[in-house]
């Protein structure tokens, strides 16, 4: 795609965010061309991800099962530290979006900066709770000896790199919240790139490779599994450096170089931000040790098992991230509108928003149906592990439809700023319908078990999504 059309696309988006803001009449067209147009490069953005690590994750499958079953085991646990900060930034997120949709771009700026200082204390508490408890982890989560000490260098090195994933999430959650998508989007994609460059050469050691017929040197540093963490943590000092600059001097609404303002957190803006935070961090502590109690339901199955199912978590994300992509655009217009006080706007974006995550994800499920063996084999080279992982695949794609829902419906919520209800069905449907299922099933069916379990329930989730975006009264948390 040209520059020249990129740039006509931004300022499409721009006069319809416009329009929103401004309080003009908007056309069902205009309303479904906006969604799309802040999806795509959110879709891009969550695919390049998914792309980045099939391809970290292969590099990783390449040194053997207990490679990949170390980070595996930690998987969860890393997701875990990671939702608790990305939930504080969703706090202020939307007091953004509620602003700038109102107009208010210095309110705005007054959140962000507030933001900066609040989000940046908490990462460094978690951060350090992780380096502490990095070297007994892999050992409370029933790891076997023979992966434990790849498994704790690698949770260790990504804890210790937690603030600068923090200001990478609040930078690029503050400019989507703004109306830009795009900048995030494509910076996110270089990341995925080099990640994928660094990880290249610090997993493996230097060796010899063949490059068009001719036998060449390549440099490599040879420290496999923490060559992974290293590599992730050099392409975000990278990309995250250059999306806050831009955040903090090039966006027109939040550049604080427009003004000049406190850093301190106000007990009134902080406040606001626990309201809609503090549920999330809540769930995602909650559903997250779900996730780590399913790891636990698995590593007693054996390191193939484990391997298999970190491998088939990778592939079928290349389902659901484009989900997310279009519930990170959704959450976006949602928030604008509610801060317009426009009701109605409101409504018909959160349905079209659902609308295009079901259709994109039905069709990545079916996909993924067909293409599982591929998808696997190009993970791993251990048959074992390749057959195991796809028959989850098989069975997980007949979910997706209904994770859209889930995925999308939420993100419509989180626009609103009404999170307590929806953190509440999450943990029920975790709670009570996955882990009890799973923990059921797999003594006798094995993975597969789990993953049935996992179905099952993300379709029931779906369902009573959809039920509470049709009948609940989710927009009566109108903002202040």
């Amino acid at each position: 795609m040209s520059k020249t059309l990129e740039a006509k696309k931004r300022r499409r988006s721009d006069l319809l965010l416009e329009k929103v803001r401004s309080g003009e009449a908007m056309s069902l067209r205009e309303q479904i061309m906006l969604v799309i147009l802040l999806s795509l490069p959110a879709m891009l953005a969550q695919l390049s991800n998914i792309v980045m690590e099939y391809i970290d994750a292969s590099m990783v499958g390449r040194l053997g099962a207990d490679a990949s079953a170390s980070i595996g085991l930690v998987a969860t646990s890393t997701w875990l530290i990671w939702g608790v900060c990305g939930s504080a930034v969703s706090g202020f997120a939307v007091q953004v979006a509620h602003r700038i949709g109102a107009r208010d771009n210095a309110g705005a700026r007054t959140v962000l900066r507030q933001a900066i200082t609040s989000t940046l204390i908490l990462s460094g508490i978690v951060s350090l709770t992780g380096i502490a408890i990095s070297k007994q982890l892999p050992h409370w989560l029933g790891g076997s000896e023979e992966i434990t000490a790849d498994a704790s260098r690698y949770f260790f090195i990504i804890s210790a790199a937690l603030p600068l994933f923090q200001m990478r999430m609040l930078s690029s959650s503050m400019l989507r919240s703004s109306g830009n998508v795009l900048v995030p989007s494509v910076l996110n994609v270089v990341l995925c790139f080099l990640d994928v460059i660094l990880n290249f050469l610090f997993i493996f050691p230097t060796r010899q490779i063949d490059f068009f017929g001719h036998t060449i040197e390549m440099f490599g540093a040879g420290l496999g599994v923490s060559g992974a963490a290293l590599g992730t943590v050099c392409a975000e000092v990278i990309t995250t450096s250059i999306m806050f600059y831009y955040l903090c001097t090039r966006c027109p609404q939040l550049a604080l170089t427009h003004d000049s303002g406190s850093f301190i957190p106000q007990r009134d803006c902080l406040r606001r931000a626990a309201e809609i935070a503090l549920p999330m961090g809540i769930q995602h502590i909650v559903m997250t040790s779900a996730q780590v109690v399913s790891t636990t339901i698995v590593a007693p199955l054996g390191k193939m098992s484990i391997a298999a199912n970190s491998f088939g978590i990778t592939a079928e994300s290349i389902c659901y991230m484009p989900g997310y992509g279009i519930a990170d655009a959704t959450q976006t217009l949602v928030g604008q509108s509610v801060g317009a006080r426009r009701p109605s706007l409101t409504r018909t974006f959160a349905w079209v928003g659902v609308g295009l995550g079901m259709t994109v994800m039905t069709l990545m499920g079916i996909l993924m149906y067909i293409c599982a063996p591929i998808m696997m084999n190009m993970l791993t080279p251990v048959e074992e592990i390749s057959r195991i992982g796809v028959e989850a695949l098989r069975i997980e794609a007949f979910a997706e439809p209904m994770f859209a829902a889930a995925i999308v419906c939420y993100g419509v919520f989180v626009g609103t700023g009404d999170t307590l209800k929806p953190c509440i069905m999450n943990l029920v449907s975790m709670w009570a319908v996955r882990i009890s299922l799973a923990a059921w099933l797999a003594p006798t069916y094995g993975l597969s078990g789990v993953w049935f379990a996992m179905c099952v329930e993300l379709c029931f989730r779906g369902l009573i999504f959809l039920i509470r975006l049709r009948f609940g009264h989710w927009l009566k948390t109108e903002r202040k």
